[in-house]
């Protein structure tokens, strides 16, 4: 075998070469860092909570998707996303009029989010178990026949499903380092 190898120098420099050329660098004091060549997202966030509490720890998987797509290397805006969140659990309470007050900061994430391009949808069934009419939502979401509906129909259009998962931490991360 090494002497093919030796009788094509020029196809041993040319693999050599390519090799590198696909080989990210390694760095001998930690991890390697990529920056895949990423396209504008298309995510649908699947929200179906055991509590509506939880609705600010599941916009935050919003931010995260959001946040490195704005920043350096891809620099995208609001306006190069296709966001949609589809609620259909507990977390519905949090966008009835009357319960406002008690949910302030997330009615407040979700309608600066909704300024922005991200489109809100309520299950309609859920709505309806609820006892929630339209007029009793925020205007800035859409009521949807069913969320399974609109999640199969998204996914469906390419969009990647995001299902934040929200747990409770019971240790600090500092404890657990």
């Amino acid at each position: 075998m090494p002497e093919v190898l030796f009788k094509r120098p020029i196809a041993l420099v040319l693999g050599l070469l390519m090799l590198l050329a696909v080989t990210p660098a390694q760095s001998e004091s930690g991890a390697t860092v990529i920056t895949p060549d990423y396209g504008p997202p298309k995510v649908v966030f699947d929200f179906f909570l055991d509590d509506p509490q939880k609705i600010n720890s599941a916009l935050f998987w919003i931010r995260s998707t959001v946040n490195p797509f704005m920043s350096a290397p891809y620099g995208y805006d609001f306006m190069d996303m296709d966001l949609v969140v589809v609620i259909h659990g507990t977390e519905i309470v949090t966008l009835a009029k009357h319960n406002e007050e008690q949910y302030q900061e997330a009615v407040d994430r979700m309608r600066y989010y909704d300024s922005i391009g991200v489109d809100f949808h309520i299950c309609g069934m859920a709505a309806e178990d609820y006892g929630y009419k339209p007029e009793d939502l925020q205007s800035f979401v859409k009521i949807v026949p069913s969320a399974f509906t609109d999640l199969v129909h998204y996914q469906q259009e390419g969009y990647a499903l995001i299902t934040p998962q929200i747990f409770t931490r019971t240790q600090s991360i500092e404890s657990i380092r």
